[in-house]
């Protein structure tokens, strides 16, 4: 469990993965919509890397008292309260705070972050200070037209938070976990989707020629179902990394158990 990362320095993980031989330090990139969460999920699942999530980490702070929160998520979570727009240096600030997260011996996977170039050069010195290494930044990739169709279709329950998607279910009213209301957040009615993607643009997308110039880049199709896109994302990792290396027989396994995944 990642209790570090959702809570500060001030808490201890509960159980710590095992160190890997060559453990995967992985950036995910893409817009919204485009399932980075899932496959970090299932590169967790596979890999044994750490699923850092900035925004889950903003979640768990929104739960907590103001007096348990470390100092950057408290001046965040004043941002976030205002409706204003995180600065970069806070959101660094609060990556920096977990910082003993980037040297888990299981290796991570940040998602979520960087978001601009400002932030990616932050997180590129902390790293090169600690002696920490990129092995790749996932770029996933979906035409504007999916992604609005995506992010349209989804409603959200009222009290839980269990999202649907109106192509799976026929456009339902009522929750199947806690038979909450379902609603369709303003963010994700086309009109304000097609604004996150011009916001999106503008600030993350050149993080994109960033990652390419130093050679990380690693771009994958987001289309398909979450097998299909993982099992491509394991092919374009394992012809990122020497096939020579000891990893080899870790993504041998990896690649089979593509086909025990729902």
């Amino acid at each position: 469990m990642i209790t570090t990362w959702l809570y500060g320095p001030g808490e201890a993980c509960s159980k710590m993965p095992g160190k890997m031989e060559a453990p995967w330090r992985l950036v995910l990139l893409g817009a919204p919509g485009v399932g980075k969460g899932t496959q970090a999920e299932l590169l967790n699942e596979q890999l044994g890397a750490c699923h850092l999530s900035t925004g889950d980490a903003f979640r768990a702070a929104a739960g907590r008292a103001d007096c348990h929160l470390t100092p950057a998520m408290a001046e965040a979570m004043d941002y976030i309260r205002r409706g204003a727009l995180v600065p970069d240096g806070t959101v660094w600030d609060m990556v920096r705070e977990r910082g003993k997260c980037l040297h888990c011996p299981g290796g991570f996977i940040l998602d979520g972050f960087p978001r601009t170039i400002h932030q990616a050069e932050a997180l590129h010195g902390f790293l090169a200070e600690e002696g920490i290494s990129l092995d790749a930044v996932i770029d996933y990739e979906m035409p504007l037209a999916q992604i609005v169709g995506r992010l349209s279709g989804r409603r959200v329950c009222a009290q839980c938070n269990a999202i649907f998607h109106v192509d799976d279910t026929g456009a339902p009213s009522r929750c199947d976990h806690c038979g909450g209301q379902l609603h369709h957040r303003e963010d994700d009615r086309p009109e304000s989707i097609t604004v996150r993607m011009k916001v999106y643009e503008n600030s993350t997308a050149p993080l994109i020629q960033y990652y390419q110039n130093l050679g990380l880049l690693v771009p994958v199709p987001a289309s398909g179902s979450p097998k299909e896109i993982f099992a491509r994302t394991v092919a374009a990792l394992k012809r990122k990394r020497d096939p020579s290396c000891q990893q080899q027989d870790n993504f041998d396994r990896t690649s089979n158990a593509i086909s025990a995944l729902p």
